[in-house]
């Protein structure tokens, strides 16, 4: 046996040794395998099943149990449906030790949830290099699952903070919106201080309505958000985002083109669709001022609604190409690319509030130099399930 290269296999040093549970009815064995472990772990041992189960449900509970099969008053496949059956025990690995050769065994030991088997006679080079992997295998399950403890808390402590946020936000807010229409009706304002204060408070109302969806998003992450559609026009909530962006259009010299079934829309022309109104506003503005933002100087941004039976399509294109790095994540969470300032969430609550809305977002790249997002929603006239 090669001591040097059974050193080399020992577990590190940690601040709380691992614990082995030993379970095999010859007095040798037993001796051999508690001599090996007992230098790099703190080892306990059984001579029979019954001792073995009482040993496996004391406190503390060993990491990892080395259980012999063939022993005289219950076996080792015993031992083994014992401890998977129990909710207490039912995670410890088993490793059988066996002279067993017969593949039904090792294949009928593994279907019992044992995770290795090691054959007799044993060489403790094997054993070492077993017993290291499976206590590293436990660590990093360990690991994973302290981190979703963290993540679950950490989603949790996030819903509360945002409520308290929505809550505290709220009050210095009604003071931004409501002191500028005040001074709208009761002062004699130049155009410069009117459109000012007008300003100010459409700021104000846009914060708000942050603050009220913020929780709404995460309710559609998690797949709890009460969605109530209802029939809204969405060509006018297109045109009311238009105003939003025109500053940042002219600033461009942008020009929109708006159709509605490739025609110019009628005076008094509604497009509808079941869906909710804030939201269809948040995920046309999100998708608009990017359109906005990517388009080359003096160029063109198409919006097209084209009506169907049991929905509405609506399609943003605009010049300027998607990076060919980002596309096929185009839509996923935090993915942006040469924006100093992007956040990668804006596609994503995009398609967030598209699939709550039952409706559908994609990205067309189809047409070189152009990029052209397309949305669908149930149509006004249809309400799907």
């Amino acid at each position: 046996m090669d001591e040097n290269k059974i050193s080399s296999l020992k577990t590190q040093a940690t601040n709380e040794r691992s614990r082995i549970l030993i379970v095999d009815d010859a007095p040798e064995n037993l001796a051999i395998l508690f001599n090996s472990l007992k230098d790099d772990y703190t080892v306990i041992a059984a001579n029979n099943g019954s001792k073995a189960l009482q040993l496996a449900m004391a406190t503390p509970m060993p990491d990892l149990i080395l259980l012999d099969i063939v022993m005289p008053d219950i076996d080792g496949y015993q031992v083994c449906t014992c401890l998977k059956e129990s909710e207490e025990t039912r995670s410890i690995p088993i490793i059988f030790l066996t002279a067993l050769e017969e593949e039904e065994s090792e294949v009928h030991g593994l279907s019992l949830g044992a995770v290795d088997f090691i054959r007799k006679p044993i060489r403790l080079t094997t054993l070492h290099l077993r017993v290291k992997l499976h206590l590293e295998l436990i660590q990093f399950r360990r690991r994973l699952e302290e981190q979703n403890r963290q993540l679950i808390e950490t989603a949790r402590l996030r819903d509360i903070v945002d409520q308290i946020t929505r809550h505290d936000l709220k009050g210095p807010l009604n003071g931004i919106i409501n002191v500028p229409e005040l001074l709208l009706e009761d002062c004699q304002l130049t155009d410069s201080q009117a459109a000012l204060l007008r300003a100010v408070a459409q700021s104000g109302y846009n914060m708000l309505e942050m603050i009220n969806r913020s929780l709404d998003i995460f309710k559609m992450e998690n797949g709890t958000y009460d969605y109530r559609p209802e029939p809204v026009d969405i060509l006018a909530v297109m045109r009311r985002m238009l105003v939003e962006v025109e500053s940042m259009v002219n600033s461009k010299s942008l020009r929109v083109d708006l159709r509605v079934d490739n025609q110019l829309p009628r005076n008094g022309q509604k497009v509808m669709a079941m869906a909710e109104r804030l939201f269809s506003y948040s995920m046309f503005s999100n998708l608009c001022k990017n359109a906005v933002e990517a388009s080359p100087r003096e160029d063109v941004l198409n919006i097209g609604f084209d009506e169907h039976t049991a929905d509405v399509t609506i399609s943003i294109d605009n010049g300027g190409e998607v990076p060919v790095e980002i596309r096929e994540q185009f839509f996923d969470k935090f993915v942006t690319l040469g924006k100093k300032h992007g956040t990668g969430l804006g596609t994503y609550s995009a398609r967030l509030i598209a699939k709550t809305q039952k409706g559908s977002i994609d990205l067309d790249t189809s047409v070189a130099g152009r990029t052209c997002i397309r949305v669908t929603l149930p149509s006004g006239n249809e309400v799907r399930d």
